[in-house]
């Protein structure tokens, strides 16, 4: 079990009425809490949860409907996302109870601190290098506008420019990074057909290949919910047609493919994480046409050549700067 479900059932008494677990780990913490309902962003999450728990869990950016007089939420790393989501249940609890719990290395300090917005958070309990805060809602504030909270900037490529949108939790919020940037300025040359942007956060290639190739079918697939609200707010301020799908991984992907294109994700809390690239690189192929092509950026540092020759052949670096490299496969 997650250590932070561990601690969550040293106080046990707590939750054991109806409670409300936001971004919950998959694991058995609901079956020794019958009581609760689950709330998950990330698809694979609330697919797992699901799966076990069906009619407990709800999925996407806003709260489930229905009285709450408690909520748990696990810290999630971002900042803006932890804001938005403490605000999003705060809004629901007047006169209930909101706690926190996370691993003192995720930052759950730092999330404390952010408590103290809606009261006077109190330290519950300290355990399996976690920490449990809670924090009584007397006066409920106003629910939060999540298209409000929405940075946007514009972004020019070339002779054309985008305007982008991101959410809270969304990777890269408010800026471009410097991966992105670089497979931006490479996406000359692809082969005629359907797209594919996956991991599209917030759809800033799909929306980019959009532009460039207007008579292609684009899709942009991300796991997490937030991602997908960003890819289509930004489809949208550039009158761009795209479809945008949520899913587990490539395996939802569309078949019969043209190219993927990809920023993939590659860490996991403070560990490097292959998990979702390696399932990319290895089922792509049945995705793409014959002749198909995979084009990817990944910091230098990153052992992504074997995988992608192992899967795939031959690979090929199209440009290298700034820690980046882009790679260029072909479906045989």
């Amino acid at each position: 079990m997650d250590p932070r479900s561990e601690v969550l059932l040293r106080q046990r008494d707590l939750f054991s009425g109806p409670v409300l677990l936001v971004g919950a780990p998959v694991d058995t913490l609901a079956d020794e809490l019958p009581g609760a309902r689950l709330w998950s962003w990330l698809w694979d999450s609330h697919s797992a949860l699901n799966s076990r728990y069906p009619q407990r869990c709800h999925f996407g950016t806003d709260a489930p409907e229905g009285p709450l007089s408690a909520a748990v939420l696990f810290l999630p790393k971002s900042r803006e996302l932890t804001d938005y989501l403490l605000a999003s249940l705060a809004a629901r609890l007047a006169g209930g109870v909101l706690y926190l719990v996370g691993e003192k290395r995720g930052g759950i300090e730092r999330g404390a601190r952010q408590l103290a917005a809606f009261g006077t958070p109190r330290k519950l309990d300290s355990a399996r290098h976690c920490q449990l805060w809670q924090v009584e809602i007397h006066q409920a504030p106003p629910a939060p506008d999540l298209q409000v909270l929405a940075s946007r900037y514009p972004l020019p490529i070339g002779t054309r420019s985008l305007q982008v949108v991101t959410l809270p939790g969304v990777f890269s919020h408010g800026r471009l990074d410097a991966g992105s940037r670089l497979l931006l300025e490479h996406l000359d040359g692809l082969p005629d057909g359907d797209l594919l942007d996956f991991g599209c956060g917030a759809g800033v290639l799909g929306a980019a290949l959009k532009q460039r190739y207007p008579d292609s079918q684009v899709t942009l697939l991300d796991v997490d919910a937030f991602a997908a609200a960003s890819s289509r707010l930004t489809l949208a301020a550039n009158a761009l047609q795209g479809e945008v799908l949520i899913g587990s991984g490539i395996l939802d992907a569309p078949r019969q493919l043209a190219a993927i294109v990809s920023n993939p994700p590659f860490h996991q809390g403070v560990h490097t994480d292959y998990q979702a690239t390696e399932q990319l690189l290895r089922e792509a192929a049945r995705h793409l046409r014959p002749g198909g092509e995979l084009r990817l950026v990944a910091n230098s540092f990153l052992r992504y050549p074997p995988l992608i020759e192992q899967y795939f052949g031959p690979c090929t670096v199209l440009a290298e700067r700034d820690g980046f490299r882009i790679y260029s496969a072909r479906r045989r």
